[in-house]
């Protein structure tokens, strides 16, 4: 049987999800704890990759196990209790339930959420959660920016050079910042985003704030269609997956 395996990670110690030949990753943990738990050899699919440091506070995925049936029987609370007890603290199941044979934690999701976090004052308790960003940034020029993103389709000019997508079009329905108290937060949502596009987007929206790039530079860079006319892609550990439609 299939089951979908609901999950919140810190990617700090991570070289992102997916896993690896010489490094450490999410996926190697969780198929290392569901392999244990139910004395069978698992491996997961993601909803989708999350690059090294990235940050997950819901992330999605499916197994395929012939024991979960049996090794559940005290219940979904137990197992997940059992799980959390055998991953690293810095991962956590959320959930688990099963799901139609042909559901699929990557293609079957039709939108995905991200945040960026920005700290505009130094925070030593906020270093690994939040890009620290010490300029005065016109949040007002950055979403209009960032709305401009939404009559768009191709983003080739933010996606990691050499990539493997088949196409680089995406459409994007949410693109806001917002502010609190001591930072900003960017919000954007999109049926499918390419490898590193919204760390590219967020640096380049930046330099929107700072005043080197207006909104119609802005359109130029994304009628390019080339990544070397954006801007520098922000740090890794700003960036958190917060939400997975199906």
């Amino acid at each position: 049987m299939r089951y979908f395996i609901y999950l919140s990670y810190k990617g700090t110690n991570y070289h992102g999800w997916q896993l690896q030949a010489n490094a450490r990753s999410v996926q190697g943990e969780v198929n290392r704890a569901l392999s244990v738990w139910l004395g069978e050899k698992i491996e997961t699919t993601g909803a989708g990759r999350t690059d090294a440091g990235v940050h997950a506070s819901y992330f999605t995925a499916h197994f395929d196990s012939e024991r979960y049936e049996t090794c559940n029987a005290q219940g979904t609370a137990y197992t997940v209790d059992k799980l959390n007890a055998i991953l690293p603290n810095d991962i956590c199941v959320l959930g688990i339930q099963p799901v139609d044979a042909a559901a699929h934690a990557r293609f079957d999701a039709v939108q995905r959420t991200y945040k960026y976090y920005i700290s505009t004052r130094k925070d030593p308790f906020n270093t690994e959660f939040a890009a620290f960003i010490p300029f005065v940034l016109d949040v007002s020029a950055m979403n209009d920016a960032a709305q401009a993103l939404l009559e768009y389709t191709d983003f080739t000019s933010f996606a990691k050079l050499h990539g493997q997508s088949k196409t680089n079009h995406c459409r994007i329905t949410e693109a806001r910042w917002e502010a609190f108290d001591g930072g900003l937060v960017f919000t954007v949502s999109a049926d499918r985003f390419l490898r590193n596009m919204v760390r590219a987007i967020v640096g380049t929206l930046i330099d929107v704030g700072r005043g080197k790039i207006t909104c119609d530079g802005l359109r130029r860079i994304i009628a390019q269609k080339d990544r070397c006319a954006a801007g520098n892609s922000a740090p890794a550990k700003g960036l958190w997956l917060t939400d997975i439609q199906y």
